[in-house]
């Protein structure tokens, strides 16, 4: 009996084992000209990308949940670089860039990832992902036949594709991974540096494969993608789109919902209709994969952003920043994508055959040999309305839209035709602040962590990005016969920056502030009259970065900071150039290295309150406690009386406020119809481009919150308040 034991359990074992075996090698990905085949199926394939860094590890399920309740098959995300390696070899893969936990709640909600290593990703993200030590490896140029940039990224691309064998993530080891990109949007950059980049593209396409995930490979907007790298469309639409080689399937990796907000910018929207006229132009031409980017924008928390881009990365995504459903997009969307699984068995099946309807309008017909039938019924028309006749039946076409019949009869879903109500998100005061402040006076030369130098420094080499924030400080010699300090007529300081920000102080008095440049300009020049007397004189320049470049050739050269020329004009002498001379250099403020953000580092100054609250004064540290609100609504600080600065909740980081850059553009009326560009939507021009900033309930606790604001122009804190978001 007990060798009859052993051996029935023996064979139980060999039986499972072979079964898991079984599965495993069947377990595939591989594709043909009409789509992506997982385990031998081809399968019409909706995406929708989540951004882990852009939310909370605590906000993930809900958010993954809502996108498989809306009808998608794959979460798309980014590998962000300079997250997962703060400095060499030094990986980060905790709170909100655990990579690993988020694609295993992926899984466990029964949906696939695309994951795109990149380890370029632009993305509005600060200095597209690149990690800012890379910028100084000795040789090294970005994203071109370069030895030690090429290193570097085979390096971290080696690395993230271990880490995901390591826990079974590609879809032949059981996992949900079943693509995933290397480089990204590199097509224009190849064509603007030639044979380097095409060099480049051929070392990184081989790279990839020949790191052997089972899994597909593919290139956005690369038309030379060399096999077997499917080459994909990132745009507003895509529907002309063809691939490279005729058995690679139509993909459209970046369909973009909405579009990002620059500081200074109006905030744009795509009304919902266009948004499903796009994808349902692209499957009734032979597409199978589509992702919205974004499906859920989120936050760019700290100083993630890339320049001069808001800390909102709302994207008018079918799901909000705060994680809630944006109407009537997210469940107009989520019938669209019902109408198109209707029509999969169709559409994997056979290319369609196009007949007109009329002037402005198609059938794009899918039928099959087995039976099987779709149709798309198009009106391309701007204006009108028309009825068509189909196969003897007369369908309405509103203008600019399509009517999808699974079966080639009975319409299901008509792009234009919203049943769903909108719902405008309430942003609704809870609760005031009672606050303290401290003025942060300007450092002087012989302070300490201060160095000097002749001539001036480019920012960025000076902080390493470890701060927004550096001083420039020189003293100018006025003689006492200077004919200004008798005529009045105060010489003209003249200063040229590369950007992006800047405040200047006189004898540490605030001599002008807010000039700044913009996303298309970022580069700046102060020039004012300013107060000087007899003998030494203090200038101060406060150089302040607003993100770093996440986009554009060899951005790694951009400079930031004051470059000059600096010069003094007005004086007996004509114009004194101040560049060349002894410069003074403190990097970040004080506040800073002091941990004011976090409540250990408050107890280090002294602040004040009440009748001595300083308010619209530059440079001011404000600090407040907080009891959070019942319930679980979303939420934010309404910053719509401060300046420009930062914000810490609890020591964490939420990132920079600047409510006082008002938004600029057309704001007048949008039609749904004709082609969308990211200026044909746009609200909130002359109010602020970002009012309300998100802060993470994961990130509070019930009672004692400590909340600080460094206000970097003066702004009355008083005016801020907690806001709870609900639909």
């Amino acid at each position: 009996m007990p060798k009859m034991k052993l051996g029935a359990r023996s064979i139980l074992v060999m039986a499972w084992v072979c079964s898991w075996a079984c599965s495993f090698a069947m377990a595939s990905v591989t594709y043909d000209h009409k789509a992506i085949i997982i385990n031998g199926q081809r399968r019409i394939l909706l995406s929708g990308s989540i951004h882990y860094p852009r939310s909370t590890p605590e906000m993930w399920p809900d958010l993954i949940q809502k996108a498989k309740y809306g009808g998608l098959d794959v979460i798309q995300t980014y590998v962000f670089w300079n997250g997962h390696e703060p400095s060499p070899g030094q990986y980060y893969f905790e709170g909100r860039y655990d990579l690993v936990k988020f694609i295993k709640l992926v899984q466990q909600a029964g949906l696939y990832v695309h994951l795109r290593i990149g380890p370029f990703v632009c993305a509005e993200w600060n200095f597209g992902g690149f990690p800012v030590w890379l910028k100084y490896v000795p040789g090294i140029e970005f994203r071109t036949d370069n030895g030690p940039f090429m290193a570097k990224m085979q390096g971290f691309t080696q690395m993230i594709v271990n880490k995901m064998k390591a826990e079974n993530l590609f879809q032949p080891q059981g996992g949900p991974i079943i693509m995933s990109q290397i480089e990204n949007e590199y097509g224009p950059v190849e064509w603007e540096i030639g044979n380097p980049g095409k060099v480049y593209t051929a070392w990184a396409a081989k790279m990839a494969v020949g790191l052997n995930t089972g899994v597909p490979w593919i290139m956005c907007k690369q038309d030379d993608a060399p096999d077997p790298i499917i080459n994909t469309c990132n745009a507003f639409y895509c529907e002309n789109f063809v691939p490279n080689q005729y058995y690679k399937p139509k993909m459209f990796t970046e369909l973009w919902s909405g579009w990002y907000t620059p500081f200074g910018g109006a905030v744009a929207y795509r009304p919902v209709e266009d948004v499903a006229f796009a994808v349902t132009t692209f499957i009734q031409n032979g597409g199978s994969f589509v992702n919205y980017y974004m499906y859920h924008g989120g936050t760019n928390f700290g100083t993630t952003a890339g320049r001069f881009v808001t800390t909102s990365y709302d994207y008018d995504a079918p799901i909000d920043e705060y994680g809630l459903a944006r109407e009537p997009k997210y469940t107009h969307l989520k019938y669209l994508h019902s109408a198109i699984k209707k029509c999969e068995p169709a559409l994997i099946s056979v290319d369609p055959t196009v007949t007109t309807l009329g002037s402005n309008q198609e059938a794009h017909v899918f039928s099959s040999s087995s039976g099987v039938c779709a149709a798309f019924l198009a009106n391309y028309d701007t204006k009108w309305p028309v009825s068509v006749t189909y196969q003897g039946t007369q369908y309405d076409l509103p203008p600019w839209s399509i009517s999808i019949l699974p079966d080639c009869k009975t319409e299901v879903f008509n792009t234009a035709k919203v049943i769903v109500p909108s719902f405008h998100a309430r942003m609704t005061p809870v609760t005031s602040f009672s606050w303290q402040s401290y003025v942060e006076a300007t450092p002087n030369a012989d302070d300490a962590n201060t160095f000097s130098s002749i001539g001036l420094y480019e920012q960025l080499n000076v902080t390493w990005d470890t701060t927004d924030y550096l001083w420039y400080m020189t003293d100018v010699i006025i003689d006492a016969n200077e004919g200004f300090l008798k005529s009045g007529n105060n010489p003209v300081l003249t200063v040229m920056s590369a950007g992006h920000a800047l405040h200047v102080f006189i004898n540490g008095q605030e001599a002008g502030n807010g000039v700044y440049g913009s996303l298309n300009n970022p580069q700046l020049t102060y020039s004012q009259g300013v107060k000087l007397w007899a003998g030494v004189n203090k200038i101060s320049l406060l150089s302040v970065a607003v993100g770093l470049p996440n986009v554009g050739t060899h951005f790694e050269t951009w400079n930031e900071g004051v470059l000059g020329p600096v010069k003094l004009s007005g004086l007996n002498q004509g114009t004194r150039d101040l560049t060349w001379q002894k410069w003074t250099y403190k990097i970040g403020m004080n506040g800073e290295k002091l941990n004011l953000g976090t409540l250990s580092g408050s107890n280090s100054v002294e602040w004040a309150a009440g009748a001595s609250l300083s308010k619209k004064q530059p440079l001011t540290w404000y600090k407040t406690t907080f009891n959070a609100p019942a319930g679980n609504d979303p939420l934010a600080l309404d910053m719509n009386t401060m300046g420009k600065g930062q914000v810490w909740v609890n020591g964490q980081s939420i990132g920079r406020h600047w409510p006082a850059n008002k938004a600029s553009g057309n704001c007048g009326q949008c039609s749904y119809t004709g082609w969308f560009t990211e200026t044909k939507c746009l609200t909130n021009c002359g109010q602020a481009s970002q009012r309300w900033y998100h802060i993470p309930r994961s990130w509070v606790y019930p009672t004692g919150n400590y909340l600080v604001v460094f206000e970097e122009w003066g702004g009355d804190p008083t005016g801020i308040s907690l806001i709870t978001r609900t639909v």
